[in-house]
Parts: structure tokens; sequence; C-alpha cells
């Protein structure tokens, strides 16, 4: 059964090519803290805006990292079947322990169809690793449903997992009712952890997180205090976490010359923005993905600073491993130079 805290890492660049360098930095900032695994080039891990050459070194680079240290799940899911296979045979060659199948995206396959031609194939392609569908329609416009997640789990025997983000806790308990007691629930979505772990009709069993690539030893400690039962302390953990988890995707209203309008900054934008803020590895997005407005880096800001002045120990680990001044980082407005648009 996979469980624990997973990290979905983020991918560094400078100069819009790919800091190697700063990933083997970050890899090794999540194994000292304590994660259970980590998760390359997901969503998080910007893999629409990665060439194929890329995607498939930074998943070498992270299971050789992680050998023997933690898990490691590679994003290998795509809208093409016989890509996401070819993706799939390197990252099993690369000697992953999983690898993560989004669900087809743009072309919107039935439920049916992503179990039958597109997962199960797969799965059966490579029966030694464990297969993860991710489960994410505001992403994709598609979704496999709870009854397909069940046929598949009983027909192949590597997926006994899914990483659930669809945001809808009764989608969540029919999967526990059609999967059942053994079949392992993680959640997709920082903010909805606790719930799904303390609800008896969900149990989920981790998380993979986003905000673990800022603050991995309180991620993994609050996972760990749920699975020992310490309600109490994980919830103290949970609500000093939850500025980080409020600025994955910030919503902020603009101003243009014909009216006021909607600006969302999604992941792993805002994120990054206070990554590069901080001075951890990260650099900017790739295209089309772009800059933050000045509203949303100031939300991200000021969220910072809430844990830094209420909860320090959230981000004592970065500091002390990147060897940084967080306070000075966050009130100096020269690192926030270039990291948001001027007007709208």
């Amino acid at each position: 059964m996979i469980k624990g805290s997973f990290t979905a890492l983020i991918t560094p660049f400078i100069n819009n090519t790919i800091d190697y360098d700063g990933l083997d930095r970050l890899l090794e900032f999540q194994m000292v803290n304590n994660i259970t695994g980590i998760l390359a080039v997901g969503t998080t891990g910007e893999s629409p805006t990665l060439g194929w050459d890329e995607h498939n070194r930074i998943i070498e680079i992270t299971a050789q990292k992680t050998n023997g240290n933690c898990m490691c799940i590679a994003g290998t899911g795509s809208n093409n079947t016989r890509e996401s296979l070819e993706a799939t045979r390197h990252a099993a060659e690369a000697g992953v322990d999983a690898v993560l199948l989004v669900d087809p995206y743009y072309n919107g396959p039935s439920s049916l169809e992503i179990r039958r031609e597109y997962i199960q194939p797969i799965a059966a392609s490579y029966p030694d690793i464990q297969i993860i569908p991710y489960i994410v329609p505001g992403r994709t416009g598609a979704q496999m449903l709870p009854e397909d997640l069940a046929l598949l789990s009983k027909e192949v025997q590597n997926v006994q997992t899914v990483k659930e983000a669809t945001g809808n806790l009764e989608n969540m308990r029919r999967t526990r009712t059609c999967c059942g007691t053994h079949f392992s629930i993680l959640s997709g979505d920082d903010e909805m952890t606790f719930q799904m772990m303390t609800d008896p009709d969900i149990s989920a069993a981790g998380v993979i997180s986003v905000v673990s690539n800022i603050a991995p030893k309180a991620v993994a400690e609050c996972v760990q205090r749920l699975e020992d039962g310490d309600r109490v302390g994980a919830e103290k953990i949970n609500a000093a976490l939850a500025p980080l988890y409020r600025i994955v995707t910030i919503k902020t209203k603009e101003t243009t010359p014909y009216g006021e309008v909607e600006c969302r900054a999604r992941n792993p934008l805002a994120i990054k923005t206070l990554m590069s803020i901080l001075g951890l590895p990260s650099g900017g997005c790739r295209q089309p993905v772009g800059k933050m407005t000045e509203k949303g880096g100031d939300t991200v800001v000021a969220a910072a600073k809430k844990i830094l002045y209420e909860t320090p120990e959230i981000l004592q680990p970065a500091a002390e491993f990147f060897n940084i001044d967080i306070e000075d980082r966050l009130n100096d407005p020269i690192y926030r130079k270039g990291l948001h648009y001027g007007a709208y």
C-alpha cells in the first residue's frame, strides 16, 4: 500500500533551461526532511512544457538520487497512450517505483475508455511497477470514475492507488466504497489532506503535495501524526500550513481600461514565485505560464510572512538547508524584482 507524504517537485530553471544543480539540491532538501517520496515531472514539475528528452533526464536523475532513500514516482501520463507507454518504459528502466498517469486531457475519452484504452494496457505492460491514476477533471476535462477504478484494481494488481484531485468528497467516498479498504487514496489537494485522512468514509493514506516544496518537514510530520492517530498534533501543523495551502492557486481582481477582470495564477506559478523570493532553486515558469500580477505577488509574500511571524518553525528547515535569511528576503523588495507584471 502506497502511503505517506510525497512532494510533487517543481522543475527549477535558469534562463529557461533546466537547472540540474538546483534539482539535485532540491532533492537533497526533500530527503533530509523525511519526505516519503518524490513525484518527478508531474503538473507541478511543468511536464506540459518539457521536451521528452528533458522529461526523461529529470526522471533518471530523480530515480538515481532517491534510490535507497525514498520512493520515486514519475509522471508519465499523456493524452496519447502510445506516448505514455514509451514514457513508462523509460521510467521503468530508470528504476522508478511507480508512475502517475493523469487522465487524458483535451481529447476527453470516457471513463470506460480511460480504463480500457489507456491505464489498463500500460499497467499490463509494466506489471512490476505501481501505476497511479491521477484524477483531476479541473485540469483535464476528463475523469475516470470510481466504478471503473474499482474494476481496474481487480483486473490488474499494480493499480491499487489513486491520486484524488477532484475536490469532490462524495467522489472520494464513492471510491472508497467501490475499491475497498485496502485501496490507497492519496490527496492531490494540500488543503483537503487533513479532511480526507480523518474522514472514515475516505481514509486517505497521505498526500502528493505542492507546499512540501517549501515545507517538507512539516507536511511529512502532519501526515505521520495522522497515521499515528495524533489528530490534535496534526491539526496544529495543518493550521500552521494553511497560508501556504491558500497560495497554491491565487485569484486576484485586476483593473483594465474595460473594467475589472479576474486573474488566476495556477500551480506552480505562486509556489515557484515564493521559492524564488526565498532564494530556493526555482526560476520562472515556462511559457505560456508567465508571471504573477503585483497583487498576486503581495498575496504570496503576505502568506509567507504570516507563517514566519506566527509559526517560524515551518520555514526553518529551508532557512537552514539553503542558508537564507527568510525575513530579509520577504521584506526587501529587491528579491521580488522581475517576478511580477507591471500594469495589467
